[in-house]
C-alpha cells in the first residue's frame, strides 16, 4: 500500500520520476489519500471535487482534456519566508558579479544586496527585490542559468530550518499534486518567480515538467554564437507573472481555463477568480500561513505573501481557506 508519508522527500521525488505510472500506484487501496491533511472542510472539498469530476456517473464529470489544476509556488508549494528563495539566489549571484559592476556600489538597492541586508530588500517590496533578480539573470543563456540555479540549490540553506530549500517543500501539497495527477489532471505551476529559476528542479521535486511551468519572464534575444544558436536573457522584465498577469500568462500557455487553483496570497487572487468563475465544477483553495511554531504566521501585514483581499473575499467567492495550523498534520516531509 502506497503512503506518501512513509517516504522521505528524496525517495518520494524519485518515485515521481520512476517508470511506474502514478495512476497505477494510486489505484491501490489507500487508507488515506492525503495522510498529511487532518480531517476538515478543505480536505473534504479536495476529495469531493476529485470524485465528482472524474466519476463517469457524476453530473460534474470532466473529460481528461478539461482536467487542469494550477498551483502557485512560493508559499503554496514551498516556504517563502523570510524572503523568497529566488531573491536569496539573486543576492548570492549579485555578490559574485559585483567586481564586474563598479556602479552597483553607489546604488542603494545593490548596497543592501551586497551587505546581505535582506530586511531592506523586503522593505523595498517587489521593486527592490525585482531589481536584484533581473541583475542576477542578465546576459545568461538558459542552459548556463539552469546550471547556476541547480548548483546553488545544492549548497544554499534556509536561514531558519538550516536545510536545503528543496527540502522545505510542503508535504501536504506534494500529496495534493500527486493525487490530482492520479485522477488524470495535468498540474501546472504558475508562479511570480521567474520561469527559468523554476524549470531546472520542479520535475524532480514536484513532478511538474519544465513545459508546465509558467512564471515571470525576461526579455530574451536569439543569435548565433560560435556556430550554435543561443538564447540570451537580458536584465529587463518582459512579463510579471503576478495578479492579473498570472491569468494572462496561464491562458497564453494553456489555451483554456483551469478548473482548480491553489494559492496563498493576494498575488494569486485573480488566478483563483478566473478559475472559479468558469462554468461547471470549480475548486479554489488558499493556504493560510498561521502556524508560527512549525513554519510562519503571516497574512495582512507583510511584503512577502500578503493575504488580505483573499481572506476578506474567500467566503463570497466560494474558496476554501486552509489553515496550516489546523489542517496540516505535518508541514515538511523530513521534519516539522
Amino acid at each position: 500500500m502506497f503512503r506518501p508519508h512513509m517516504f522521505s522527500r528524496r525517495s518520494f521525488a524519485a518515485l515521481l520520476l520512476s517508470s511506474v505510472p502514478i495512476a497505477a500506484i494510486m489505484a491501490q487501496p489507500l487508507a488515506d489519500p492525503l495522510p498529511s491533511w487532518r480531517e476538515g472542510a478543505t480536505k473534504r472539498a479536495i476529495l469531493e471535487f476529485l470524485r465528482k469530476t472524474t466519476s463517469r456517473d457524476s453530473s460534474d464529470y470532466l473529460p481528461p482534456s478539461a482536467r487542469i489544476a494550477v498551483f502557485d509556488n512560493d508559499g503554496t508549494l514551498w516556504v517563502e519566508q523570510p524572503i523568497y528563495a529566488e531573491v536569496v539566489f539573486a543576492v548570492d549571484r549579485v555578490k559574485a558579479l559585483a567586481p564586474l559592476h563598479s556602479d552597483w556600489a553607489s546604488r542603494e538597492v545593490f548596497q543592501a544586496a551586497l551587505a546581505g541586508d535582506m530586511a531592506s530588500l523586503v522593505k523595498g517590496g517587489l521593486r527592490a527585490m525585482g531589481t536584484i533578480v533581473l541583475a542576477s539573470h542578465a546576459e545568461t543563456t538558459p542552459d548556463t542559468f539552469h546550471q547556476l540555479v541547480s548548483d546553488w540549490l545544492i549548497t544554499a540553506r534556509h536561514p531558519r530550518f538550516h536545510d536545503r530549500y528543496t527540502n522545505c517543500i510542503y508535504q501536504p501539497m506534494v500529496e495534493v499534486l500527486t493525487l490530482f495527477r492520479a485522477y488524470g489532471y495535468r498540474t501546472w505551476i504558475v508562479s511570480g518567480g521567474t520561469t527559468e529559476f523554476l524549470r531546472p528542479w520542479t520535475q524532480g521535486i514536484f513532478g511538474v515538467p519544465p513545459d508546465q511551468v509558467i512564471g515571470t519572464t525576461l526579455k530574451t534575444t536569439y543569435s548565433m554564437r560560435d556556430g550554435r544558436g543561443e538564447l540570451v536573457q537580458l536584465g529587463e522584465l518582459e512579463s510579471l507573472d503576478e495578479g492579473a498577469g498570472k491569468v494572462v500568462n496561464l491562458y497564453r500557455s494553456l489555451g483554456q481555463r483551469p478548473v482548480a487553483a491553489f494559492g496563498n496570497s493576494d498575488g494569486d487572487y485573480e488566478m483563483l477568480q478566473f478559475t472559479t468563475t468558469g462554468q461547471g465544477p470549480r475548486l479554489g483553495v488558499l493556504i493560510h500561513h498561521d502556524d508560527g511554531d512549525r513554519e510562519y504566521a503571516y497574512d495582512r501585514d507583510t511584503n512577502i505573501g500578503k493575504l488580505d483581499r483573499g481572506l476578506a473575499d474567500a467566503a463570497a467567492n466560494g474558496w476554501s481557506v486552509s489553515s496550516i495550523k489546523n489542517d496540516w498534520s505535518r508541514v515538511f516531509a523530513d521534519h516539522q
